[in-house]
């Protein structure tokens, strides 16, 4: 049995995408209703490979013909449109700020916080509404959930670094002109952002209020003590990079009981929606190039903070955003695997499902052989495993290998694969 899905704001950037992780998910739709304003009706947007669906104006739309619907777009039809949804029966999961703070309003990361999606029902005193956090506090506390609850997170201290994708299209677009202009000597004009972001650093993400944080800031703060626990304290500073996709933050945490590094690693290891790259080495950490696209909260660069008493310090990236934290409350999440061939060869070589899918089939993997050529920025010339990876002392799991990369074998493939020597016969600390 499927479901009947709306999304709203379907012809926006975070719309499309809603729509296209729906259908890579191979999410049980019965049907979808493609919804935005009256100016789009009629327009045509994709979904999955084959399907197009024709844009129906939402002034229009009755909600009792949808089961569940994805909100993404702002605040202000969140807010108009939303209860009318959750008054006709449907589901509404918002991506917008309006409901966040709203006590009868459930704000749901699904690693972290999954139980309270009943407190949203009708049935149960609340508006048939989930919101959805911002995307910079959803990766923070997927990682700080495991650590809360063996030690006690008492205080926060977080710098973010911000790709332009949380601004939107324009935003991105707005990267793009500026750096080729700057190549090509044009002159800079900012439009979407206060200061130019080729090439630069802005520290100011939303309005600024009183206290002289912006509301970026603000809502990290507000939303953790929501999500967590209220007697967090946090402090933010957040910055807008010159990076297309892939939040970054820099977290310094205090904790009631004592942590070491080893804890900590293998702790947030076993830990869902986490994966730990964490090798003191070149390139043994994840930057926003190698997480764009894909779902996990990456976690490198774990290290004790030796200026308090329980204290520790890491790196924390998630390479999707808005458009996913709305989608997972619903599908589920993939990992990455590690290719056994170049392990054995004393090379652990990271392969993302979306890198050996080239439709991006998530959940279905490969192996690559040890023989594979992997180019760093290039593609991969492949040639796939025909069976399920086997398992190495319990550390690497099962795979289905892809058969759409099966079939392509010799062919390039496009990768962003990742390549750091490990000592031959050693499992790499980094697998999930």
């Amino acid at each position: 049995m499927g479901y009947r899905v709306a999304v709203v704001g379907a012809t926006g950037a975070v719309g499309r995408e809603m729509l296209q992780t729906l259908a890579e998910r191979n999410f049980p739709v019965d049907k979808m209703h493609a919804l935005a304003s009256s100016r789009s009706a009629g327009r045509e947007v994709s979904f999955g490979e084959d399907e197009v669906l024709t844009v129906t104006a939402l002034d229009k739309f009755d909600f009792g013909e949808a089961d569940i619907a994805l909100f993404s777009a702002g605040g202000g039809t969140a807010k108009e449109v939303a209860p009318r949804a959750g008054e006709a029966g449907c589901l509404v999961i918002d991506n917008s700020s309006a409901f966040r703070m709203d006590e009868d309003v459930p704000l749901i990361v699904p690693e972290v916080n999954a139980d309270s999606v009943d407190a949203a029902l009708r049935g149960n005193g609340g508006r048939n509404i989930i919101a959805n956090p911002n995307c910079s506090t959803a990766q923070l506390v997927v990682a700080l959930k495991p650590l809360h609850e063996s030690f006690g997170v008492r205080r926060v201290v977080v710098s973010t670094y911000q790709a332009v994708s949380g601004a939107g299209k324009p935003a991105m677009d707005e990267l793009f002109n500026q750096t080729r202009g700057i190549y090509v000597n044009d002159p800079v004009r900012p439009e979407n952002f206060t200061k130019q972001i080729a090439f630069n650093a802005i520290p100011h993400i939303d309005v600024f209020l009183d206290d002289g944080f912006t509301k970026e800031e603000w809502k990290m703060t507000a939303e953790t003590k929501k999500i967590l626990d209220p007697a967090i304290e946090l402090v933010a500073h957040c910055v807008r990079i010159p990076v297309f996709i892939g939040h970054s933050e820099a977290v310094f945490i205090e904790t009631d009981k004592p942590m070491t590094e080893s804890g900590v690693r293998e702790l947030l290891r076993e830990s869902p929606g986490i994966s730990v790259i964490d090798h003191r080495a070149d390139e043994g950490y994840v930057t926003p190039h190698e997480a764009a696209g894909e779902d996990a909260v990456f976690i490198s660069r774990i290290r004790k903070d030796p200026t308090v008493e329980n204290g520790m310090v890491f790196w924390c990236v998630q390479g999707r955003g808005a458009e996913f934290g709305a989608d997972r409350r619903a599908c589920c999440r993939t990992r990455p695997v590690w290719s056994l061939g170049a392990f054995r060869q004393g090379l652990a070589v990271r392969v993302w499902p979306s890198a050996l899918c080239p439709v991006r089939q998530c959940g279905h993997m490969a192996e690559i052989l040890k023989q594979c050529q992997i180019a760093r920025r290039g593609a991969c010339r492949n040639d796939f495993l025909r069976g399920p990876a086997g398992c190495l002392k319990g550390r690497f799991k099962r795979h289905a290998p892809c058969q759409l990369a099966g079939q392509n074998g010799g062919q390039q493939i496009a990768a962003a694969s990742h390549i750091m020597p490990v000592a031959a016969g050693r499992a790499p600390e980094a697998v999930a």
